[in-house]
């Protein structure tokens, strides 16, 4: 029983390592007068799931301040859009690019609206890319909003994830033939929904959709991306449909505005394009770099000193936590900016933190006269409950900080969200090391 754990912390630790490995390594090794040639480099995922083509690079995500990237302006024309509309259909074409951008590959783009005079624009920062003219291409397509039904080739379907998996069949009604998606609410329960108002032709063609697919979901895509799957009830005859579901009231609106923005897309027109380097100069990125090192090394060197083996063992606690840290960066992936690396940074604190309080805990029982292995055991008891506090409390920060509802009263600026994503998760994985590892390598390398 003890291999079979031992071996899988080792296979876990392989992994882990795998996938920190920051870039392919050649390595040649001459070897009984033969010469061996290798490559060393981090893992890639392609293969199909559920039926579907999976493609995952484990890589580091930089941000604009740290590589640069490029800078694409576009001119909308607004000439034809009625001045009501005009917020909402500037708000559905940078949706729309935003989305697109993520689609080309790019994490936390910065896509925001401009006024100059009288014309409006879209100004786009995509960091790190560096074929402008295909991004330009990309981010200048008209959105496509599209109805799928379930395919009826397509192996049956045993639970509601393939069946949604399964809505693959084009029904050839598109946005095109949708005039308008708005925000109403349901007279009898009072929820938000999102009611859609076809052309002549699509209301035919929607009618027809509805009446076979009665009891089924019918898959709503904008950008090849399902939005929603609604059940249709009955078919429906009158060009008029709901979206309804457990809707807040903004998730409603952000369905609205996705499907005006393949309804109703804005013409754009690429008027400006040049690369830009990182922001900070390369020059301050590396100062910040060597500053969060030498931070990190007179940290390690104080553990060492005022705890002795205890701090070794912390030690090696941190170098593990960062080895999980950097391999969860790299897995989701995010994108690491440099407020990004100073919650990363911050969070190591409070992986040094959780430490401290522990051997100090372990110190007092020592005091009173307890034995080793029962003033460890009681140390880590008493100092998990300030531990969790401690760090609940953090993560509470973070996630206010990150605003994931989009609340308008919180901040929603990306480099902000970038520092809370990673320090909440540095945070987490600091809980993890602090008490598991840290237990476990004290048990192994200090009681013995």
């Amino acid at each position: 029983m003890r291999f079979i754990k031992y071996l899988l912390v080792a296979i876990v630790a392989f992994i882990i390592i795998w996938i920190d490995i920051p870039r392919s390594i050649p390595i040649n090794i001459g070897l009984f007068g033969k010469e061996f040639k290798t490559t060393i480099a981090p893992p890639t995922i392609n293969a199909m799931i559920f039926g579907k083509p999976v493609y995952k690079e484990f890589k580091t995500l930089l941000g604009l301040d740290l590589q640069g990237g490029s800078n694409l302006v576009f001119e909308t024309d607004t000439t034809k859009v009625p001045a009501a509309d005009l917020e909402d259909a500037l708000n559905s074409s940078r949706d729309v690019i935003e989305r697109r951008v993520n689609l080309f590959g790019v994490s936390e783009p910065s896509v925001r609206t401009v006024k100059t005079g009288d014309k409006y624009r879209i100004s786009v920062e995509l960091p790190g890319v560096q074929n402008v003219a295909e991004a330009a291409a990309l981010i200048g397509q008209t959105a496509q909003l599209s109805f799928r039904e379930q395919d009826e080739t397509a192996p049956e379907a045993t639970n509601s994830a393939l069946i949604f998996m399964n809505l693959t069949k084009e029904t050839g009604l598109t946005g095109k033939e949708v005039k308008k998606a708005t925000v109403t609410f349901d007279q009898n329960n009072g929820q938000p929904q999102v009611a859609l108002a076809f052309s002549e032709t699509g209301a035919k063609q929607f009618a027809a959709i509805t009446s076979r697919n009665v009891g089924k979901p019918v898959g709503i895509y904008i950008d090849e991306i399902l939005i929603s799957a609604p059940t249709v009830q009955q078919s429906i005859t009158d060009g008029n449909a709901v979206i309804s579901g457990s809707f807040t009231t903004d998730d409603a609106k952000q369905l609205a505005v996705a499907i005006n923005s393949g309804a109703l897309p804005l013409p754009i027109k690429l008027v400006e394009q040049r690369n830009i380097g990182p922001s900070l100069g390369a020059v301050e990125v590396q100062r910040s770099v060597t500053a969060g090192m030498v931070g990190l090394g007179m940290v390690m060197l104080f553990m060492i000193l005022f705890y002795g083996r205890l701090g070794l063992i912390a030690c090696a606690g941190l170098i593990i936590y960062g080895l999980i840290t950097f391999a969860i960066f790299r897995a989701i992936p995010v994108v690491l900016t440099l407020p990004g690396i100073a919650g990363f940074l911050i969070s190591i604190g409070m992986a040094v933190d959780s430490n401290i309080l522990i051997f100090e805990r372990i110190k007092e029982e020592r005091r009173k006269g307890k034995p080793l292995e029962t003033a460890i055991r009681l140390g880590f008891g008493r100092a998990i409950d300030a531990i969790k506090d401690a760090n609940i409390t953090t993560l509470l920060v973070a996630f206010i900080l990150f605003n994931p509802l989009n609340w308008e009263f919180l901040p929603q600026f990306g480099l902000i969200r970038g520092f809370a994503l990673t320090l909440a998760i540095g945070v987490a994985t600091s809980l993890f090391t602090g008490i598991v590892v840290t237990k476990r390598l004290i048990k192994t390398f200090y009681l013995k």
